[in-house]
Order: structure tokens, then sequence, then C-alpha cells
């Protein structure tokens, strides 16, 4: 289904509810720049850290696509796992998991309150930036405490810059592109409106020292599109 979420006028807060999980893979291919991109170098260095088996977690893993590519690519070789809090978006994801048998494990859960086990790799697509700045340290501490040596974290996320026109035109640039996907200046007003004080975005320097202060040995940016970036941290 095509995204026609912010073509009407909006009465509330940006959330996952029926309305946007009914149109989210829309939705992100045509609201992130190079998502699909972004995605494959994501899937490469967590099928290659997941070779041998072990635990991924996804963590706000919406309708699942990443992970029943994975499975697809894996064959049953590691224990992937999916959380999410939006019910409306596991049923979608549930649906795409039978139609392509991929076996993932799916649960309605808080990602700042799992308990989880010893994994060896995480991914947070676009999650983080949805999460309060104190409580996003502590979960990005928590995902290196259950992660093993070595173990991988993988996040895409928006990024701001604290130069003021930079940041400026970036936000011109990112605006220009959602325009060549089709969508009005409306919906990109609407939409601008519904996420504000709902998606706090750190700047690329920030993110880094985020992970290290977290935990990490390390951490860099191996995809980067304007204002858009996916950071690896290695514990």
């Amino acid at each position: 289904m095509n995204d026609k979420v912010f073509a009407k006028p909006i009465k509330k807060q940006f959330e996952f509810d029926e309305e946007v999980a009914a149109v989210f893979d829309d939705m992100l291919q045509r609201s992130v720049p190079f998502y699909k991109e972004s995605q494959k170098i994501t899937q490469f260095f967590a099928i290659k850290q997941l070779e041998n088996g072990g635990i991924m977690y996804d963590l706000g893993c919406s309708t699942a696509t990443l992970l029943i590519d994975i499975s697809r690519k894996l064959k049953n070789r590691a224990v992937l796992i999916g959380l999410d809090n939006s019910e409306a978006m596991l049923e979608q994801a549930r649906r795409k998991c039978e139609a392509f048998g991929a076996k993932i494990e799916l649960k309605n859960a808080d990602i700042l309150e799992y308990d989880y086990e010893e994994a060896d790799v995480f991914v947070s697509n676009y999650t983080l930036q949805f999460i309060r700045p104190l409580i996003r340290e502590e979960l990005v501490k928590k995902i290196a405490t259950s992660l093993k040596k070595d173990g991988l974290f993988i996040f895409s996320e928006k990024v701001i810059s604290h130069h003021s026109k930079l940041n400026k035109d970036l936000i011109e640039c990112y605006y220009g592109f959602k325009k060549e996907q089709g969508y009005s200046e409306y919906e990109i007003a609407q939409k601008r409106e519904a996420l504000e004080n709902v998606l706090v975005p750190y700047s690329e320097e920030e993110n880094i020292k985020m992970a290290k202060n977290c935990g990490f040995s390390h951490c860099e940016v191996v995809f980067r599109w304007a204002n858009f970036a996916t950071f690896i941290a290695i514990k």
C-alpha cells in the first residue's frame, strides 16, 4: 500500500499504529534515502557475524523485513529475535514471516525493560532517535553489556549538524529527496509537525561518543547520505 498517512490533517503526535503499519514498508522506501543500501550493509555485517550461529536481536523490528532477508540467507543457522512495542507492526511482521516461511521469534516487548540473552549482534534501525536521551544511553549500555566480546551493534539514525547553516541545508536537501518520492509540501509539513518532540536526533559525533561511553571499544559510520547515517559499534 502507498503511504498517504500525512495527506490529511493530523490530530496527534506520530505513533506506529495500524494506519502507519499498513503502509510502513512504502513509507521507509520513500522517506529514508538509500534505505535498501544501508540495509544491505547491515545485512552483510550481521550475516558475517552469525555465519557459525549465534543470536541476533532487532530492536524495533517493525514489519521484520531485515530479519526475513537475513533468515533467508542464513538458512536457520542463527536465532533471530525481533522486538517491537507496536502490535500493529508485529501483525504485519507475522504475516510476512508466514508468507516467506521465515523462522523468527517476534515479541511484543519494551526494549528498555527486556531481559536479553548474551548475543552476537544487535540491530536498531531508526529506533534510538525515538527514545529520550538519558534513557537512550541506558539502553546502549544494556546492549553493550548483553553482547559477547567483539559483538556488533549496528544502528541507523537520522543525524543533525551543530553548524546551523549546514544543518538547515541538510534538511532542505532531504526535503528535496522527499518531493522526488512524490510527497507533497503539505505531507512533508504534516509529518514534520507530527514528529516534533517525538524524534530527537544526535549528531554523528554524539552517536559515536555515546557508543564509546556506553562500553563499545570502537564505533564509526559505514554509510551516510546527508542527515542519515548507519553506524557499527564493536564491543
